[in-house]
Parts: structure tokens; sequence; C-alpha cells
């Protein structure tokens, strides 16, 4: 089975963890045994050949890097102009990546069918196959947009997808765990992403910015990683409203596989998956939440997240590997889904918003 990612960190990995993403995920586990600089070594899901063994033949991959002030605590960059390098030196890992044939950068529609029938026609997914893996370029968190015009430079060079805001506050939009609605330099950012039909992620948005977002943006929104705050109650979920709110506008929203967004109570460096009951139905738990307000299947898909800062010690603890992902078929059929609803969920969703964004 085909199967889409909409959010992978896969420079972030590369560049900040230093993981060799053409090795099997043992090998990278391997060569970070006995470290202990990030709570996740010796512990990752995610690497090529496993998204090859999963036939995930298509992610939206991300460049990453905040803009922090003198007063916010959180890890990131003291300038714009730093974030952009930073995100720069991602975009250079992906573009090597290319050049070795490992991936292949989508950006328009041709490129989007073709890939398509490249993983579909061949018959290569899940049979661990050495098709390049198709990346959507997308940013998560615009801090690093030093001015519109980085956004056209950005543009020129693939950047398909933006979430404003990402952790705390931010220089165009105030993320998860703060508030606050879009000031001048937010709405003048969704202006030019509409001019240039950049997709919107809302993935990330306070409520207040959320709000603003979907009232001010009459372009293509998704939101690539996100689950239900009826089932977790915390700000970073959608409520049921802003859930309303993305399907009348047609989105998608991805299912993340983070233990602490797919089941309440979860403590960090504390919690134990298999104690706390977290497997990969809890994810399907969040999906058909959405299904019952949507009314259909047609607005969710997997958005996994996996290895964004975390690794099998805060995933659902019947994944070993992201190639895992193989097993939500038997998992929709068991709530009823049909065969239509399950491609749905795994691509089809996803492959339908994109043609009717870049249509």
């Amino acid at each position: 089975m085909f199967i889409i990612d909409a959010h992978l960190d896969l420079s972030m990995n590369a560049m900040e963890w230093n993981r060799d993403l053409r090795l099997s995920v043992g090998e990278v586990r391997a060569r970070e045994r006995g470290m202990s600089d990030k709570p996740d070594r010796g512990k990752g899901t995610v690497s090529l050949p496993a998204l090859r063994r999963g036939g995930i033949g298509l992610v939206v991959a991300t460049q990453i890097a905040r803009y922090v002030g003198p007063d916010n605590p959180l890890p990131g960059w003291h300038s714009p102009w730093q974030a952009w390098a930073q995100t720069q030196g991602q975009l250079a890992w992906y573009t090597s990546m290319e050049e070795a044939g490992e991936m292949v950068m989508i950006r328009d529609l041709e490129g989007l069918e073709a890939h398509v029938r490249m993983w579909v026609g061949d018959g290569a997914a899940g049979d661990g196959g050495k098709l390049p893996v198709g990346y959507i370029l997308s940013l998560e968190g615009a801090d690093s947009i030093v001015t519109p015009e980085y956004l056209h430079r950005a543009y020129a060079y693939g950047l398909r997808a933006v979430g404003p805001a990402h952790y705390g506050p931010g220089r165009y939009a105030n993320g998860t765990d703060s508030s606050g609605g879009l000031g001048i330099e937010g709405r003048a950012l969704l202006k030019e992403m509409r001019r240039l039909n950049i997709i919107l992620d809302a993935t990330h948005l306070c409520d207040d910015a959320f709000r603003d977002a979907m009232e001010l943006f009459d372009g293509p929104v998704w939101a690539s990683h996100n689950n239900c705050r009826a089932l977790v109650d915390h700000n970073r979920q959608f409520s049921d409203e802003m859930i309303r709110t993305l399907v009348q506008k047609g989105a998608v929203i991805g299912g993340a596989l983070d233990a602490w967004m797919m089941v309440p109570g979860w403590v960090r460096g504390r919690s134990d998956p298999r104690a706390m009951g977290c497997d990969l139905g809890k994810v399907v738990d969040h999906l058909d939440h959405i299904c019952q307000i949507a009314g259909n299947a047609l607005h969710v898909g997997i958005g996994t997240d996996l290895d964004g800062a975390f690794g099998k010690e805060q995933c659902p603890y019947d994944l070993e590997t992201i190639a895992d992902l193989r097993h939500l078929p038997e998992l929709l059929r068991g709530r009823g889904y049909s065969p239509e609803d399950i491609r749905n969920v795994l691509y089809g969703n996803w492959l339908r918003f994109l043609r009717e964004a870049w249509g």
C-alpha cells in the first residue's frame, strides 16, 4: 500500500542529530549507542530504507529554525538571518540526497503525478525497492523568513507549504503554549503566501492566530500533524470547532504519532508507551473523531512527526520503525472503514488536496 506522510523532520535529524538517513534504522541506532546528549539517542524510527520498506513513497519534509528573542527561553537562533542560514543548510542536505538518488523534490502537479505513477505503477510500494522517496518541502515556523522577499526566494527553490508558527511566540504568528492574534507582519506573510499559492499549514497556530488565519487566508489550508483536543486536552490539539472550520475549508488533517498528543496524562521523560496503552490504535481514535465531525473520511491523513525530537520512548509501543505504518489498514478495517476510506486516509486525501491546490 502506498502511503503519504505529511510531516517528517528529515533534515533536522540529518543535520542536528547527525543521522545518516541512508542507513537502516538499526544502523543509525547502533551508531548512537552510548550517546546521551539527547533523550532519543539510539531510539530513532525513521530512515530512507524504512520509508521504502513501508511503502511511504511521498513525504512532506521540513525546514525548521526558530528565532528567539532575549526573553524567550526556548532553544533557537538569535537573529532571523541565522535562522535563515540554518534552513539553507537543511536545504543543502535535501539537495545532496537528490544528487545521491535517494530523494526527489515534488514542486508541481506534473512532478506529483509522475512520482505517484513511478511508485504505484511499478508496484514498488512496500517491496523494499530503491525508488527515490518524494518530498514536498515545508517550513515549520516562519521565523527564518527575514522579509517577504525571502519567501519568494524560498518558493523559487521549492518551498510549497508554510506553518507560520511553532512553539511559543513567533515573528509572524504565536504558536503552541502562547496566545495572541496575527499582527501586521503575520497578515503580510499570509498575503504573500496566497500570491504564491503556498499551502498554509495550520499546525501549531495558537487559538487566536488560528482564528485570524482562517478568516484572512482563502488559499489552500492543511494541518500536517495535529490531533484532537477532545481526546487529549491541550492547546497543541484542535478543538472540535477548529476541526469544523478546517473541514469547511477543505483541509486535510494528519494524525500525529507523538505519544503525549495521543493519550492523556503523558509525562515527558517518565511515561512509558506500553504502560500508557499508547499503540497505533490511539491515532485511529483521533482520526475517527475527525471523521465523525466531518461526516466522512475525506479530511484525515497521516502526518506522523516521528523522530521530531523524540523516538521509541515516546511513540506507539507497537511501532518499531516508520515502516510499521503498514499495519494501519488492518486497524482501520477493524473500525469499519471501507477499502476506499482506507486508501483515502493513507494517501488519497493528500493527493486530492494537492491536485486541487496545484491544478
